[in-house]
């Protein structure tokens, strides 16, 4: 994990329930590398869920459905706990700004590219995956050109993960309208558009600032 000021801004980070996590994993065995690692496991996990569930029966589809949800919150859990053992429980390592940022972008592919074929849409699924990366490699891109980090959406990690688990959870209703697969579709349809807008929006804000007196 980087410095403080590399991190995104998170209100859960302060809440007690999370400082209380953090403080029994910093006491355990476990590296913040580790917990990261883990967050491309649950994203595997949510992804193939998504999948599945695609032609599943209606039974196996609803437990497909819940676990994939369940997973991205995980993975997202493992986002903020890997920092949270770094930084405030003193176990920074000098491969950890890899690990935090490497696994990230495996999670999204894995994620988007798993509901793109379970909704037989896998040209979707690769575009959202493909543009989510590419909000990070422009966050990164100002900050490499020495400028502040920049964590803007619409289509932020926090917001891509948000929106395909409020899916996956819609989508538990769609037999009430005789629907298949469209609560997902349209979210990673979302999700893609989304990811563009974040991507201008970022690279603007890098020309502004560069050309800035």
């Amino acid at each position: 994990m980087g410095h403080d000021d590399n991190r995104r801004p998170l209100a859960s980070r302060d809440t007690g329930w999370a400082r209380a996590v953090a403080r029994k994993l910093s006491a355990a065995a476990i590296t913040p590398n580790q917990i990261s690692i883990a967050s491309m496991a649950m994203a595997a996990l949510a992804g193939a869920g998504l999948w599945l569930a695609g032609t599943a029966d209606s039974t196996s589809r609803v437990v497909l459905l819940l676990a994939a949800a369940l997973f991205c919150q995980l993975r997202l859990l493992c986002n903020l706990f890997d920092g949270m053992v770094a930084i405030e429980g003193g176990k920074q390592a000098p491969d950890g700004p890899f690990w935090n940022e490497f696994p990230d972008r495996v999670a999204d592919m894995l994620i988007f590219v798993g509901a793109g074929y379970g909704v037989d849409a896998p040209a979707l699924g690769w575009a959202a995956a493909g543009f989510a990366v590419l909000t990070a490699y422009t966050r990164e891109l100002g900050r490499g050109c020495g400028l502040p980090v920049d964590f803007s959406g619409p289509m932020a990690k926090q917001h891509r993960m948000a929106t395909i688990t409020a899916a996956a959870l819609i989508s538990l209703a769609e037999p009430l309208w005789h629907g298949h697969n469209e609560v997902l579709v349209l979210a990673l349809g979302l999700i893609a558009a989304g990811a563009v807008v974040t991507v201008f929006r970022r690279a603007a804000n890098i020309v502004r600032a560069l050309r800035a007196p």
